[in-house]
């Protein structure tokens, strides 16, 4: 039977393995760049997680901007907590597409906010830009995936980019270097708990 005395030095000796391993990790990865994340799936979380890398670059000093597709022209809390931190927001405000029931309306809308996330990306002194929801624009054939990819190739050689929504194209999660997909296990919703302040909008 082992003793504790030797059950630690088993411990000790896996965890200074692993920080070995860890610690070679770190130090091969030496590259610089503006880093596009693709947060996708059928859960829930993905706007809320690309608000929390805001407010994470946010708490750092950084620069940031937030465009949001899809969303309607109710309260929203991240943006009444990032605006007052000097995050410009851009919303297409027309809520989802069964609301709105006008295809051209909503085409129209989007060209309008994606002419602002074109100067966003366009804008050295940005840090971090957030495109939340722009995967349905490429699922409703609103926006064109050509204008889309040029305006990500072509930003600031430093300005990272978090992209948000189910379904994402295949293009988009070619050219990101970061894709996370969240998955749906189990959602309040559909045991008729409806949305709540504070915790999903």
């Amino acid at each position: 039977m082992l003793t504790e005395e030797i059950k630690q030095q088993r411990h000790q000796a896996r965890q200074q393995r692993l920080k070995a391993q860890v610690d070679a990790a770190v130090a091969r990865a030496s590259i610089e760049k503006g880093l596009l994340l693709v947060i996708t799936g059928n859960g829930k979380g993905k706007s809320t997680a690309g608000f929390g890398t805001v407010a994470r670059a946010v708490g750092h000093g950084l620069t940031a901007a937030v465009v949001q597709f899809i969303k309607g022209s109710w309260e929203c809390g991240e943006r009444n907590l990032l605006q007052q931190h000097g995050v410009e927001f851009s919303v297409m405000a027309t809520g989802f597409t069964w609301d709105t029931q006008d295809k051209a309306a909503d085409i129209a809308a989007a060209e309008l906010v994606w002419q602002d996330a074109e100067r966003f990306l366009a804008d050295d002194s940005l840090d971090l830009v957030l495109l939340d929801e722009l995967t349905y624009m490429l699922s409703y054939h609103y926006l064109p995936l050509e204008r889309i990819e040029q305006a990500l190739l072509n930003r600031p050689a430093k300005q990272h980019v978090v992209i948000t929504g189910r379904a994402c194209h295949r293009r988009l999660l070619e050219l990101a270097d970061t894709v996370s997909e969240i998955a749906a296990v189990k959602h309040a919703f559909d045991n008729g708990v409806k949305a709540q302040r504070g915790l999903d909008w």
